[in-house]
């Protein structure tokens, strides 16, 4: 495994979506171009299976400096309910866009932090967008908790809205890692909003950790994963930290780089960090998650439903997602939109009444092609390509894939291509062959982090 380790820990994509971000061709992108997707995948798919809506709530009182997401950081809880009275506001203007009352089967709170925003505020937020909208059966909301400020109010506010999944951000708990990443977060805390969410009814708890971050050795990984089993949650994302500083900024240079493990370290953590989870009974689902037999997550890919998108893995599955707030991403599968990336100018064209996209792509055919290939490998790690499902380039692509089938990674049938088990700590790389716009206009500069 070390071998094909150093042999493809290579820069990749997270493969959120297809095209990547870095690929996304804006010169055949505009806002009314967007708005005519959005409508055609509305009338397409509400009635039988909802939509998602992901709202991005970017303020932090703290900057973690292993934090790759698009945050504003602040002390000021005055800004709270100009930004929520936006977000309500862009809302409005999708809801003009639809002629009949969306269903709504999934919502996520993502950020920065959602709970930096009272339980108060919150619950306006979402009793105005619930208000204009049906709840389908069996809905999946969803949100991110930070174990320092989200309280029993928080939690019980949102659980009496309907929401039963939380994923707290633990990372690890050794203070030495803690205090590199100005993360300093007890364990006591973790265990607080952890019982707290298990009391009031949650299911589908989950616990982030992460892996390769600056001084992190073997003897607190295990540390962290054991602390996390003292709390069974239901589900754990065990993701490699991406050090991307070229791209986030300052946010990424708050330690020194020589402190950030080697690769033989970084690649003990996550073999080591995997093998403990698998031996303490959580099974691997799609990419670097785990879960419980129990869960929603592991029932998805056992149903063949696992779903990947800008949220990351989910059960439920989508074909249009509203993102709402500053740099929200938007995916009508035909297309992907990004809302503006700052705060004022985010606010200043709400106000005009402009949906705030600024970038974005439309997939063209061969892209709703490749889009479905890479996604069905990120989910049930296979796929199978037919005479309506090929593309050109798909004989240079099984050829490519040959020495991943020599070395074990993968395993070929006519057009068939299944991931071992020894293959999915590389399903990042196998999704990579097939990533056509990648392999036609390779980067000169590194854009992306690495694969392991």
């Amino acid at each position: 495994m070390n071998s094909l380790i150093d042999k493809y820990n290579i820069p990749g994509p997270r493969y959120t979506s297809y095209p990547t971000v870095p690929y996304w061709d804006e010169s055949t992108f505009s806002p009314e171009g967007w708005k005519e997707s959005v409508i055609r995948s509305f009338h397409e798919t509400n009635a039988a299976e909802g939509i998602s809506i992901y709202i991005h709530l970017p303020f932090c009182e703290a900057l973690c400096t292993f934090c790759a997401c698009h945050k504003r950081i602040t002390k000021q809880h005055s800004v709270e309910i100009p930004y929520l009275e936006s977000v309500l506001k862009e809302w409005k203007l999708y809801l003009e866009l639809f002629n009949e009352r969306p269903k709504l089967k999934e919502l996520h709170l993502g950020g920065g932090t959602p709970t930096f925003f009272s339980p108060e505020n919150l619950r306006t937020l979402l009793e105005g967008i619930f208000s204009t909208v049906d709840i389908a059966e069996h809905p999946e909301f969803s949100f991110e908790g930070h174990p320092n400020n989200t309280t029993k109010e928080h939690l019980q506010t949102l659980y009496d809205l309907g929401f039963r999944r939380v994923s707290f951000g633990v990372q690890d708990y050794d203070p030495k890692v803690q205090k590199a990443i100005n993360r300093i977060q007890p364990f006591e805390n973790v265990k607080n909003v952890t019982e707290w969410a298990k009391e009031i009814g949650y299911r589908g708890i989950s616990h982030d950790l992460v892996f390769g971050l600056p001084h992190q050795n073997w003897e607190a990984m295990e540390h962290t994963i054991r602390k996390t089993m003292e709390l069974k949650p239901d589900r754990l994302a065990f993701y490699s930290y991406a050090h991307v500083p070229w791209v986030k900024g300052v946010g990424q240079r708050g330690f020194d780089e020589n402190d950030l493990p080697s690769g033989e370290e970084k690649r003990r953590l996550y073999e080591d960090g995997k093998k403990l989870l698998q031996d303490l009974g959580y099974i691997e689902v799609g990419m670097d998650h785990f879960s419980l037999e129990h869960d929603d997550l592991y029932q998805s890919l056992m149903h063949k439903k696992l779903h990947r998108n800008f949220m990351g893995y989910t059960s439920s599955n989508t074909q249009l997602m509203v993102g709402l707030g500053m740099s929200a991403i938007s995916d009508s599968w035909y297309a992907f939109a990004q809302n503006v990336k700052t705060v004022e100018d985010y606010q200043k064209m709400v106000e005009e009444g402009e949906i705030p996209v600024v970038k974005g792509h439309v997939l063209n055919t061969e892209d709703l092609i490749v889009r479905r290939h890479i996604l069905n490998l990120m989910c049930q790690l296979e796929t199978t390509f037919t005479s309506n499902t090929s593309f050109p380039e798909l004989q240079n692509a099984l050829e490519m894939l040959e020495e991943m089938e020599n070395d074990g990674l993968v395993e070929i049938n006519g057009h068939e291509i299944k991931i071992t088990e020894a293959g999915r700590a590389f399903t990042r790389n196998v999704a990579m062959v097939f990533d056509l716009r990648m392999m036609r206009n390779k980067p000169e500069t590194r854009i992306f982090s690495m694969t392991i």
